[in-house]
């Protein structure tokens, strides 16, 4: 049994010094360029940081950073899923029905709508999960597919939705505490919570460790298919409290709701310094990959870039943050050989 399993075994979780400082480093490198990026566009735009501007930056991450969060335990195991824009749409179109029920008292409306998508969101991750990890399978967007059954519900318009949504339910949208969005403050809850599992618990150090070598692992005579399907449940759980944050949002759902949001996930979970190769990131860094994002994207909106520039500075970023990443695991190969 390695060293390190056997400490997450018995629940003291062992982290090297220089995975410690690895990682810092990185969280660091992470944040001065979004500090950059802030400078960058407060000289070169005169509204970038208003109070206005920073609180809708705040808003527009909000799904990312939730859907980022959750996606980082995947990541971590070594896995990804691209159906999580499918199942977003699902959980918020269910839970909507419920919603949109005026026979149902209000307090019961909201609480069955936050139960259900989270349910929801959770029963297909744990599905996702058991599939990735029994057969090995890179669940891709054809995965999402079943999902987009709740079409049968969602045929109406989907501003149909929005007339029934209970007005205390989608005024979290303008909410605010100490000057913060709720919503944002819910994606910080969110991030804190998977920052302590991945951090203070004996399952989060085995996730990393799985992600490292998960055949040690087993033959450390841990079940491996128990600690996968949880990661993937647990992105289904974030999945579903998005879903809600969508709906309260926009005071809308509609089947095709998540188009796109799984890569951008993935794309902060790989900015914010998780390997792709898994067993290495952290929840801090994932948070400020998602806001990286959101800066870079705000920040070119206000100096007019056009939609087509965007993507394509978008996209740059995260293949070099892909061949960053590529370089780091050469790195740790080499110095594993000697």
């Amino acid at each position: 049994m390695s060293t390190d399993t056997t400490a997450a075994a018995k629940g003291r979780p062992n982290v090297p010094r220089s995975a410690f400082w690895g990682g810092l480093l990185r969280n660091a490198g992470i944040g001065v360029a979004l500090v950059l990026l802030i400078i960058v566009f407060s000289l070169t735009t005169k509204t970038f940081l208003t109070q206005i501007n920073l609180s809708n930056i705040m808003v527009q991450i909000t799904l990312n950073v939730i859907l980022a969060a959750g996606m980082t335990f995947v990541i971590l195991i070594g896995g990804i899923d691209l159906s999580v824009g499918s199942v977003m749409a699902l959980a918020a179109v269910i839970a909507a029905t419920f919603m949109s029920n005026p026979d149902l008292p209000s307090w019961l409306a909201i609480t069955l709508t936050i139960l259900v998508a989270c349910g929801v969101g959770t029963f297909c991750g744990i599905i996702n999960g058991l599939i990735s990890a029994w057969w090995s399978i890179l669940l891709h967007r054809d995965a999402g597919h079943a999902e987009h059954g709740a079409r049968l519900r969602a045929a109406v318009h989907p501003i149909e939705y929005g007339l029934y949504l209970e007005p205390r339910f989608h005024e979290l949208r303008h909410g605010q505490h100490c000057g913060r969005s709720l919503l944002f403050i819910v994606a910080l809850i969110v991030v804190g919570l998977g920052w302590v599992v991945l951090t203070r618990t004996v399952f989060g150090r085995m996730l990393y460790a799985i992600g490292n070598n998960e055949e040690a692992v087993r033959l450390a005579g841990h079940n491996t298919l128990v600690y996968k399907t949880a990661a993937f449940g647990i992105c289904g759980f974030a999945v579903g409290i998005a879903a809600v944050m969508y709906m309260a949002r926009l005071t809308s759902a509609s089947p095709i709701m998540g188009n796109g949001y799984e890569l951008n996930a993935i794309a902060a979970v790989i900015i914010g310094g998780t390997s792709l190769n898994g067993g290495r990131g952290s929840m801090i860094g994932t948070l400020l990959g998602a806001a990286v994002i959101g800066v870079l994207g705000n920040g070119l909106i206000l100096i007019g870039a056009s939609d087509f520039v965007r993507q394509i500075i978008t996209g740059a970023v995260i293949i070099l943050a892909v061949i960053l990443d590529a370089v780091q695991n050469r790195i740790a190969q080499r110095r594993g050989a000697r």
